[in-house]
């Protein structure tokens, strides 16, 4: 029996995977050809999508990328119904798994997330029955932090430790967050395991509460993800309705229940002081610490919060045992860490790696490299909390002290790949744009010192900067890190501050040369037609909405700088690459 499997999170449904479900679905229906169709989640290789895996009893399975309803019908006629592989459609999967150990990741790509049955199969609640039937809670937390678990959400801090403060206070009412309040650009791990395999997270969450004493949980995730919102509803309903979770958990007298609370996208949110606001209907800012959550949290009561990849650690750990996990990684990261692997890079998608494995590694081993084949200029981590690392420093481990080390940050997880097209001025000009717009505005610093960065970046990047600004930069980026109340405030200057001690040629060329190096700054940059290459066929000219183009048909054509307004649609329609930037 021949198992078709469509990927079917959000980055198959955006390049056409329902579509390509529908067709399959039409052509098993033409008659009995012993298949049957499925949905999975997110299979990690996000740049081959709409991918189609053909699974079979005894045989490896196939996969076949760029799948479109036009391609399902040739891979059904030669694979499903002749059983030869459709050849030209394969894809090789097997290319960037090797380098990977898929610990968070373990369920995404393979099983029906709507299907409790096919989570089960695969040992699911089997940690939380080992947990509630023949581990203390002192054991359990014991077990997490000999692990050597550290938070996923950016700080790294143990979760271990975490968890045993909030075990040691006592009150009626105790509650765990999920915090699924994934908003660094260019991040999207939470987004796809909660998409994928959400049971692991609520079995995550349930043993977690066992552990520290809480009776309820919430999951504060972002309404822009409606498709996880989706499959976190149907699977707390599942678990409820067999009994995973609710008022007498495996007969042991242990309740747990789990709402969600959908957040409305405010990047502030993701600090946990400001996450518990939110929860409890309040605007969403931080507040003084201490108290620390964990004695005084959601109103008021002790509260545990964790993000979705540390929760979706839990289970594993507890059923392989402590020594397992801290046999992967470095010696003060352990596991694996998820990595959503965005920008200028060839493979992109989702990831699972040992700690400890190298940049470079991460990069060209699984990565396969920047999109036009040159070498990496830099990478960004940690979102607009995180860096800029150079390429350089590509040999950098990848592990909690040593990316911070870089003036980097491990953050959730994302890491925005660049290449010699990438002006970095630019880039620190955009995450300051998005940390400034998304300040909270309670801290001084945070709410104008950013808006004065951002003033200035703006004015190099426009061909305006002074030599004075460089050292205004550093002296703002210092006291909006020492002044500010919370850590999303605390990190904002990162982005300047690295590009600042990596890039300082770009920012020097910017203000005494009135240059951008990447040819990426459209007020520094000049649009010209080369003679050489120009066909005269006027498609430049009929697009150019100023009159700043003229030219024959069938001859070269020329811009006039003094009337481009450098849009750029130029060099959008010409054919024949013909249009330079200078």
């Amino acid at each position: 029996m021949r198992e078709i499997v469509i990927g079917m999170g959000s980055c198959g449904l955006a390049a056409g995977g329902q579509k390509v479900y529908q067709r399959f679905e039409e052509l098993l229906g033409s008659g009995d050809h012993g298949a049957s169709l499925k949905k999975t989640g997110c299979i990690g290789m996000c740049h081959a999508e709409v991918l189609v895996e053909v699974r079979e009893e005894g045989t490896e399975s196939v996969f076949y990328g760029n799948v479109t309803p036009e391609k399902a019908d040739a891979i059904f006629e030669s694979h499903v119904k002749n059983g030869k592989i459709a050849a030209e459609f394969v894809f090789d999967a097997a290319a960037s798994g090797a380098q990977q150990k898929r610990i968070v990741l373990r369920n995404s790509g393979v099983i029906d997330p709507d299907n409790l049955d096919e989570y089960l199969a695969r040992q699911g609640y089997k940690a939380l029955e080992k947990a509630l039937t023949s581990m203390t809670r002192e054991e359990v937390v014991a077990t997490v932090a000999d692990a050597g678990l550290r938070g996923r959400g950016g700080a790294g801090f143990p979760t271990g430790t975490k968890w045993k403060f909030a075990a040691g206070y006592r009150d009626e009412h105790k509650y765990i967050i999920c915090n699924a309040d994934e908003g660094d650009p260019g991040a999207f791990m939470d987004r796809s395991v909660l998409e994928s395999d959400p049971h692991s997270v609520l079995e995550g969450m349930a043993i977690a509460a066992y552990a520290i004493g809480a009776d309820a949980g919430y999951i504060y995730v972002r309404a822009e993800y409606p498709e996880a919102i989706k499959h976190l509803k149907h699977a707390i309903a599942e678990a409820t309705a067999r009994g995973f979770l609710g008022d007498d958990i495996f007969g042991k007298g242990f309740k747990f229940n789990i709402r969600l609370k959908e957040g409305a996208g405010a990047f502030v949110c993701g600090e946990e002081t400001a996450l518990i606001a939110s929860i409890e209907g309040k605007r969403g800012m931080p507040r003084v610490r201490p108290p620390f959550p964990v004695e005084s949290g959601l109103w008021g009561h002790p509260t545990c919060i964790n993000n979705v990849e540390t929760l979706a650690n839990v289970a594993w750990i507890i059923l392989n045992g402590a020594a397992a996990f801290k046999a992967l990684g470095t010696e003060g990261s352990k596991g694996t860490k998820v990595f959503a692997l965005a920008g200028k890079i060839k493979n992109g998608g989702l990831v699972e790696v040992p700690m400890g494995m190298t940049l470079n590694d991460v990069i060209y081993k699984i990565g396969g490299g920047t999109t036009l084949g040159g070498p990496f200029k830099a990478v960004q981590m940690g979102g607009p909390s995180g860096g800029c690392i150079p390429a350089s420093l590509g040999e950098t481990p990848v592990d909690y002290e040593q990316i911070t080390a870089t003036g980097a940050i491990m953050g959730s997880g994302g890491m925005v790949v660049m290449d010699e097209t990438t002006c970095m001025v630019d880039v620190a000009r955009f995450f300051l744009s998005f940390t400034q717009n998304e300040s909270c505005g309670k801290c001084t610093f945070c709410r104008i010192g950013t808006k004065r960065m951002l003033e200035i970046l703006q004015r190099i990047c426009e061909g305006k900067g002074k030599e004075e600004d460089i050292g205004l930069l550093r002296e703002l980026g210092e006291q909006i890190k020492s002044s500010s109340l919370c850590g999303l405030g605390q990190s904002a200057p990162n982005p300047v501050l690295t590009t600042l001690r990596y890039f300082m040629d770009e920012y020097t060329a910017h203000i005494h040369d009135k240059k951008c190096p990447a040819k990426s700054c459209l007020a520094l940059v000049e649009f010209a037609i080369d003679a050489g290459k120009c066909i005269g066929c006027g498609l430049c000219l009929s697009s150019c909405a100023v009159g700043a183009i003229t030219g024959e048909k069938k001859k070269p054509h020329a811009i006039d700088a003094g009337k481009c307004v450098r849009c750029g649609k130029c060099m959008t329609v010409c054919n024949v690459n013909a249009i330079e930037k200078r």
